[in-house]
């Protein structure tokens, strides 16, 4: 007598199931919508990248256009990141971000790289980095002043609040004695439960931030065209 076997015990090949339909969207390819302001489920974590690697910023600001795209309010401060004789004064990203919804961005970097022979005062370096200091604290303050899980106007100014805020090179800065390594983690400690906080720079591995992140990654640098003299590219660089 010939068994049959129950819908349970059959494969989803036998029941003329796709094994993609149990797969996240179905099996189906994702497709651009329109964006609309939301709130994340899960924010609130702090992320920290360094290393000698080319990518930080990179990552940082993919991650960032990935959240603007679920209609999440995203806001990118810099630190130490002015120009230098072979970068642009307006950067790609820059461009990129104000023809985007939900996310944006301001610059409180020195012209030239602190501690380089480029010119440039260190004086000036130091300055800078302490106004981005206490331009990131009045945006943790907004941020805890508002409602992080509900929506948040794309255009709306970033001392409404936002769910993400990236603070790139701010590792830099207090690896070259520009803030005190105390004041970034006062800014881990300050920041609202819902907030989903970013730090990115520094080739020395930031070590007093291994028991306040929960997200710590080297960025390492296996080969670079500057070793073969490559100087900053437009579309790769800045």
């Amino acid at each position: 007598m010939c068994h049959r076997p129950d819908d349970a015990s059959m494969s989803e090949q036998q029941r003329g199931e796709s094994p993609l339909e149990n797969t996240p969207g179905g099996g189906k390819t994702p497709e651009a919508t329109r964006i609309e302001p939301a709130a994340p489920e899960e924010f609130g974590l702090v992320q920290a990248w360094w290393g000698d690697g080319k990518g930080k910023t990179t990552a940082t600001l993919g991650m960032g256009v990935r959240a603007a795209g679920h209609g999440y309010r995203v806001h990118l401060l810099q630190f130490m990141k002015g120009g230098a004789s072979s970068v642009d004064a307006v950067r790609g990203e820059y461009n990129a971000i104000e023809a985007l919804p939900g996310i944006s961005y301001e610059n409180l970097g020195h012209y030239g790289w602190h501690g380089m022979a480029d010119g440039s005062d260190d004086a000036g370096h130091e300055a800078e980095a302490q106004a981005g200091l206490e331009r990131a604290t009045e945006l943790l303050e907004a941020a805890a002043s508002a409602d992080l899980s509900e929506p948040i106007d794309l255009e709306a100014d970033p001392e409404e609040g936002v769910h993400m805020l990236i603070l790139d090179e701010v590792l830099y800065a207090a690896d070259r004695g520009l803030i005190d390594e105390a004041d970034v983690l006062e800014l881990i400690d300050t920041k609202p439960d819902d907030l989903e906080l970013v730090l990115s720079g520094s080739h020395e591995k930031p070590t007093y931030l291994e028991d306040h992140v929960d997200l710590l990654t080297n960025v390492r640098k296996d080969r670079h065209p500057i070793e073969d003299g490559q100087r900053a590219r437009q579309g790769t660089e800045f």
